[in-house]
C-alpha cells in the first residue's frame, strides 16, 4: 500500500509532467514515504473514451487511491486547461475518491500565462471528487526543466525549491495523518511519560 499515489495526466510517453512526477516521487520515497505511480496512458484509450467503469486498469488506479493517504496529480496545460485525457480518467472515479486525502496538483506549461490553470481549473475537479485538502499546486514552464528524452533531467533552481516545499508541505501531512491512525489503534502512543 502505498503512502502517496502520483498521476500523470500527460498523454505523452517522455513529458515534462512524468518527470516533475518520477522527480517527486523519488524525493517522497528518499523521505521514508511508499509511493506508487499511474499515468492516463496505463488504461487502455477504449476505456477511458467509451467511460468503461470496470476497467481493470482503471480499477486498479482506484484501488491505490482508495488506500493512499495523499496524491499528487500533474498534468499539462492545453488551452489555459488540465488535459482532456486527466479529465477523462477523473470522470471514472468515484465521487468521494478523493475525500480525506492531501492533494499536490502540478502542471506544466508552454508559458507563464496559464499560471492561474490549477487554481481555476484543475483545483474545481479535485474538489469535485472529493478533495478538501488541496494543497497550493506548482506550476512550472517549458524553460525551467530540461531534460534529452526523460534522461539528463535538470530543474531551474527556483522552481526545484518550489517543488521541495510543495512536496514537504505534502509529506508533513502524510505523517500527521500516519501518527493520527496510529493513536487511533494505539492510544498509548500518545500519552507522554508523565515525569
Amino acid at each position: 500500500m502505498a503512502d502517496i499515489v502520483t498521476i500523470s495526466g500527460s498523454p505523452s510517453v517522455t513529458s515534462r509532467t512524468g518527470i516533475v512526477l518520477h522527480h517527486l516521487s523519488e524525493l517522497a520515497h528518499n523521505a521514508g514515504l511508499e509511493t506508487e505511480s499511474y499515468s492516463v496512458l496505463d488504461i487502455p484509450p477504449e476505456d477511458l473514451v467509451l467511460g468503461n467503469f470496470n476497467s481493470p486498469a482503471l480499477k486498479a488506479i482506484e484501488k491505490s487511491v482508495k488506500q493512499a493517504k495523499a496524491v499528487i496529480i500533474g498534468t499539462p496545460v492545453y488551452k489555459a486547461a488540465y488535459s482532456g485525457v486527466l479529465k477523462s480518467l477523473l470522470d471514472l472515479l468515484p465521487r468521494d475518491i478523493l475525500s480525506g486525502k492531501s492533494v499536490l496538483p502540478i502542471a506544466t506549461g508552454g508559458s507563464a500565462a496559464h499560471l492561474l490553470s490549477i487554481d481555476y481549473a484543475l483545483k474545481p475537479v479535485l474538489y469535485a471528487i472529493g478533495a478538501r485538502n488541496i494543497l497550493n499546486g506548482v506550476y512550472l514552464i517549458d524553460q525551467q526543466l530540461q531534460h534529452n528524452i526523460g534522461s539528463d533531467v535538470r530543474f531551474d533552481p527556483e522552481i526545484e525549491n518550489r517543488l521541495f516545499v510543495s512536496l514537504n508541505e505534502l509529506i508533513d501531512e502524510v505523517k500527521k495523518d500516519i501518527y493520527i491512525r496510529e493513536l487511533e489503534l494505539d492510544p498509548a502512543k500518545g500519552r507522554g511519560t508523565g515525569a
